[in-house]
């Protein structure tokens, strides 16, 4: 896993705000499962996306779902509606996500996060609660087999306090 944290150490340093969701948030709550990429949920401003642009500069980024897989760049001419980045660098593939289905955009998925210290820095993770839903709205092949381990923790896990 050193390539993800690489990815994630740089966005920490260069004060990207994002939370990370998918396959590495599952993995963080106990899932078994092994993933090739990092999810995050990000805002999609201008100064987010440039903290992102300085942060990966030196991993070449590319726009991975495009013919010609161009550089990753926030120029003047760079499309500012965007709802996704799909990006490819050196260190692993990183999916930018504007909204998550079944949570809403990045403000909703930040409301239903929590701050964790990870190995590269206190990092936001999608609470448990919002990552069953999330997969329980995407119903991907992959979401289900996550879907049925992040259940069975929820099982498990000890009521929080406060709860009747």
């Amino acid at each position: 896993m050193e390539a993800p944290s690489q990815i994630l150490e740089r966005l920490n340093r260069a004060g990207v705000e994002y939370v990370l969701v998918g396959g590495l948030a599952a993995v963080f709550h106990g899932v078994p499962l092994v993933t090739r990429d990092i999810d995050v949920c990000m805002p999609f401003s201008e100064a987010n996306l440039t903290r992102l642009e300085a942060a990966l500069l030196d991993l070449h980024p590319v726009h991975r779902q495009t013919p010609k897989r161009l550089p990753f760049s926030v120029a003047a001419d760079f499309p500012r509606d965007l709802k996704n980045l799909y990006l490819s660098t050196d260190c692993g593939v990183l999916d930018c996500l504007g909204q998550i289905k079944g949570l809403g955009d990045f403000t909703a998925v930040r409301s239903r996060s929590l701050v964790v210290e990870l190995p590269v820095g206190p990092c936001r993770v999608l609470e448990l609660e919002a990552l069953i839903i999330a997969k329980q709205a995407l119903n991907r092949p992959h979401d289900r087999l996550a879907l049925t381990h992040l259940e069975e923790i929820r099982k498990r896990k000890p009521p929080s306090r406060g709860a009747a």
